[in-house]
């Protein structure tokens, strides 16, 4: 058994124009003087000039340094924006330009080109950088058609999945040359959203090895799937982990689709570290036993607490959760050495 890994911080959330969060050298202090020892970077804003980086190793040799300044190690890149743009249904077309250069705006087939190269770029600049993981999303072409009503075509969805497969397994061959998995995070809106989702999606790419997980309970409690239950039967695949925590109180008025609500009136709500109702304590202990290898990254969505607040709280709750693993036994004590 390894112990996991922490804790990190993803920073998309933070980056702002104003300082610390201005530079990766300002967010890099100020995300160690909480007590952080990894961060996962987003590449579509200031902090990682992805080109580069998928071209020069001094330049990730330049990052690593930034970063190892403070203590810090560089746990994954993302391309969250980017791997949306990969399959976006038309209906919601417009949506998703923001994601992308103005340049490529009203022109969804260049922008899917580009985001491509993006993804294309993350591999090589994740080699580079040393890292066996990045974390993305999958992007929707059937999300749209979730709730069966009116009754969907025969084949419409096995023909969804199986042309998101045919966008994303040349990008899934190029992580495997360079030996990095791609682990989706498996969440509303995505068209992976769930285990079975997932599975669907794997069997479409002929189960290919790259194709893995990053967990964020939160995105399940929301569903009402059990969460502790899924580990057990993915953890194969699950390479990254999202420490995010959630709530989830229906009512007479509105539940798990939430009436369109903004997220502070909605049944599920997303909560800072402690606040919700995710039993973090279980899934430490089972990503423990199954191994896994990463490590656990707090990402900040709360509608309630300021974000530097739960930065700050967040340090400390996974470190406090983070499991040392055993090297021995607890019952070495009485075995004799002739014992299997």
């Amino acid at each position: 058994m390894r112990t996991i890994k922490g804790p990190a911080i993803f920073l998309a959330q933070f980056e702002s124009d104003e300082a610390p969060f201005d530079s990766l050298a300002g967010m890099a202090g100020w995300a160690a003087g909480f007590g952080y020892k990894g961060l996962q970077l987003p590449t579509g804003g200031r902090l990682v000039n992805l080109a580069l980086a998928a071209e020069s190793r001094d330049y990730c040799d330049e990052l690593a340094g930034t970063l190892a300044e403070h203590g810090l190690a560089i746990t994954e890149l993302s391309t969250h924006l980017q791997g949306q743009l990969i399959a976006v249904d038309p209906a919601q077309d417009r949506l998703f330009d923001a994601f992308a250069p103005a340049h490529l705006h009203g022109k969804p087939e260049a922008r899917r080109q580009w985001a491509t190269e993006q993804l294309l770029l993350a591999a090589k600049a994740s080699r580079n950088l040393g890292l066996d993981t990045h974390v993305t999303f999958s992007g929707a072409l059937a999300w749209a058609n979730f709730y069966p009503w009116p009754q969907r075509p025969a084949g419409m969805i096995d023909e969804a999945f199986a042309e998101l497969a045919r966008r994303w397994r040349p990008i899934l061959d190029a992580f495997d040359d360079v030996g990095v998995d791609v682990a989706y995070e498996i969440h509303p809106g995505e068209d992976l959203h769930d285990g079975a989702t997932f599975e669907r999606f794997l069997a479409a790419v002929d189960d290919h090895p790259r194709a893995n997980i990053l967990y964020d309970p939160s995105h399940f409690l929301l569903q009402q799937l059990d969460y502790l239950a899924f580990i057990d039967l993915y953890y194969e695949r699950i390479k990254a982990f999202h420490v995010k925590d959630a709530e989830f109180r229906p009512s007479g008025r509105s539940g798990v689709y939430g009436g369109y609500q903004d997220w502070i009136d909605r049944p599920g709500r997303f909560r800072s570290l402690g606040d919700g109702q995710i039993d973090f304590r279980t899934i430490f202990s089972k990503l423990a036993q199954y191994d896994f290898p990463g490590w656990a990254v707090l990402e900040w969505e709360c509608c309630l607490k300021h974000p530097e607040d739960g930065a700050r709280e967040g340090a400390g709750f996974i470190a406090d959760r983070i499991i040392r693993v055993t090297d021995r036994a607890f019952d070495d004590f009485a075995g004799g050495a002739d014992r299997d």
